[in-house]
């Protein structure tokens, strides 16, 4: 039977995750329609002509299945609804009591597409606690674009890639002394430098380190990070999940002021360590790089570039598989509520087990 999908989205950055589901689920000839809850992302897809611009018209295309780059989704549309992460697990900050969340479950989904092995067990581990929901493991969509990945000879001026995630309490680029230790090393001509910072960063922040572009930065206005990720030959970031993106080709990360030590980075706490930083990184030091391999192998053990198929073939093989032995999804009165007025869609329909179409 042809599939009605419906990809969810609500900024920018879901944009390079949902477009390789989308030629996955073309090439199989379903349909695919996009929506966006807000209007970073419903700018975002002015250019294509597969957009549902109310959530009216959801409602009445009535999806089969639901992929969401978005941490909930509307209960009182159809479909299965497919949870397929609009980052990996970062390791920002714990919450309380250690948690993470990247694992928090918030009731609306009835399948969770795990990325790998770190975070399959993580939510298998909360499907033990809230048993509404599975968990398979296909890889993620976004990289797909990065396979196959080909060995390259080094630039020969080293390209470093920034990139910033947005909190204030995180985010590099809200420093002025790596600011300015950034423009000193660009005017030096010792490295070539390409930029990408979050969406969510106020627009002066963005016009400061655009205002650097010269012969050897270039600041890129884009969410469409995997052509940046094959030109660079090391990443200088803070904890943006783009790190653990950036890792599976195997280079160097340096990390500004990252929460944990992680082994598998170079992590420093001041701006005049920067340039020795770079210079480590740039000589890939091989232990650095086997804890890479080691770190990779649980977070996404998959090479081949076909996670956005599994994904869809995961989907559709769980939407005519029998649910029965999960519990319903918790009432969720107020998320529901909440969801509903900012939608401007008030409904007392709600599905509340998974959607399932039988064979």
């Amino acid at each position: 039977m042809p599939y009605k999908f419906l990809i969810y989205i609500s900024y920018s950055y879901a944009l390079p995750i949902g477009n390789p589901l989308e030629k996955e689920i073309l090439s199989r000839g379903d349909t695919v329609m996009w929506y966006s809850d807000l209007n970073d992302g419903k700018d975002a897809l002015k250019g294509k002509n597969n957009v549902l611009n109310t959530i009216q018209d959801v409602v009445k295309y009535e999806p089969h299945i639901v992929l969401a780059a978005t941490d909930d989704v509307p209960d009182f549309i159809a479909g299965l609804k497919v949870q397929i992460f609009h980052g990996f697990f970062a390791q920002k900050r714990p919450e309380g009591n250690n948690k993470f969340a990247h694992f928090r479950i918030r009731g609306f989904f009835d399948l969770y597409c795990t990325q790998g092995p770190t975070s399959t067990a993580g939510f298998e581990l909360q499907q033990k606690k809230f048993p509404h929901f599975e968990v398979k493991e296909t890889g993620w969509s976004k990289i797909d674009p990065l396979f196959p990945i080909v060995e390259t000879e080094k630039n020969s001026l080293p390209t470093i890639m920034i990139a910033s995630t947005f909190s204030k309490r995180l985010s590099l680029a809200l420093h002025d002394d790596v600011f300015n230790t950034i423009k000193h090393l660009a005017t030096s001509g010792k490295y070539n430098f390409i930029m990408v910072l979050h969406p969510k960063l106020p627009n002066e922040i963005k016009e400061k380190w655009k205002n650097l572009n010269g012969d050897h930065f270039t600041y890129y206005n884009t969410t469409d990070l995997v052509p940046l990720f094959k030109k660079a030959d090391i990443m200088f970031a803070d904890t943006t999940s783009a790190i653990q993106e950036f890792l599976i080709q195997k280079k160097p990360v340096v990390t500004y002021r990252h929460t944990f030590n992680h082994d598998y980075l170079i992590n420093i706490e001041a701006a005049n360590l920067i340039e020795s930083a770079f210079d480590e990184a740039l000589n890939y030091p091989e232990e650095l790089i086997t804890n890479i391999d080691t770190f990779i192998d649980q977070l996404h053990p998959y090479f081949d570039g076909k996670s956005s198929k599994r994904v869809v073939e995961t989907s559709i093989a769980f939407l005519h598989e029998d649910k029965s032995h999960l519990k319903n999804k918790p009432l969720n009165l107020i998320r529901k509520y909440k969801m509903r007025k900012r939608l401007g869609y008030f409904t007392l329909k709600s599905y509340s087990k998974p959607f399932t179409i039988k064979k």
